[in-house]
């Protein structure tokens, strides 16, 4: 059965997979609008940059995280400044290694979905002498609104499963940085099989569940 250190870590990889989901809808949101409108010859650079996660190993994005978020690093100089400390090894260090990781299964969803919709709704809105921001959610976040549900699915469930990213910043903390994915190959590492199997199959349920969710609310969806 799972001990109080498995529980601990379920706990923390609820938390930050929840933490990250929100953050990335309120931050991705306005880069996927940016990209499914603009004509700007900078989208494909800002496209290939959100998408870089996808073909980057997770080694790499987490090495150079923390590079930039150690005591010489740019951001951990400035994060020295400003009085906060260092975020490697730390959950704020854990979140924003995760917002970067899992932003293109936001974004991507998201700009698919404002590209569906397409111009006429806009402009009929804007016929009714409707401002660009109440257009945007009278008229586009109910249209693009299975294209949300993708997105919060989708990075929920990529955050809650990822291992490279949050091994090089966080480490393998008891209850600060060892989420559930850490503390399986910490048991597989010890040979404690039991434990691996439980909450191997703990995280199995849950990104069953949650595609299943995604199918099942979302049924135009056929393809991640």
């Amino acid at each position: 059965m799972l001990s109080a250190d498995d529980w601990g870590a379920v706990w923390l990889t609820l938390k930050l997979a929840s933490t990250v989901t929100v953050l990335l809808l309120l931050l991705g949101t306005p880069v996927a609008w940016w990209l499914a409108r603009t004509r700007s010859r900078a989208r494909s650079v800002v496209g290939a940059i959100v998408a870089l996660p996808l073909v980057l190993p997770p080694s790499v994005l987490g090495f150079y995280l923390l590079v930039a978020m150690g005591p010489n690093g740019p951001l951990g100089q400035l994060t020295q400044w400003l009085g906060l400390g260092l975020l490697p090894f730390t959950f704020p260090g854990l979140v924003i290694g995760s917002l970067l990781y899992s932003m293109p299964f936001v974004v991507q969803p998201l700009q698919n979905a404002f590209e569906a919709i397409g111009p006429r709704p806009l402009e009929v809105a804007a016929t009714l002498r409707a401002s660009p921001l109440d257009t945007f959610f009278a008229v586009v976040l109910p249209l693009a609104r299975p294209g949300f549900i993708t997105a919060a699915t989708l990075g929920f469930a990529h955050t809650v499963g990822e291992f490279g990213v949050v091994m090089m910043i966080g480490g393998n903390i008891p209850q600060q940085t060892r989420v559930v994915s850490v503390q399986i190959y910490g048991h597989v590492e010890a040979i404690e099989y039991a434990q691996a199997h439980w909450l191997s199959g703990g995280m199995l349920v849950i990104s069953f569940i949650a595609l299943l969710l995604l199918y099942r609310f979302n049924p135009s969806r056929r393809t991640l």
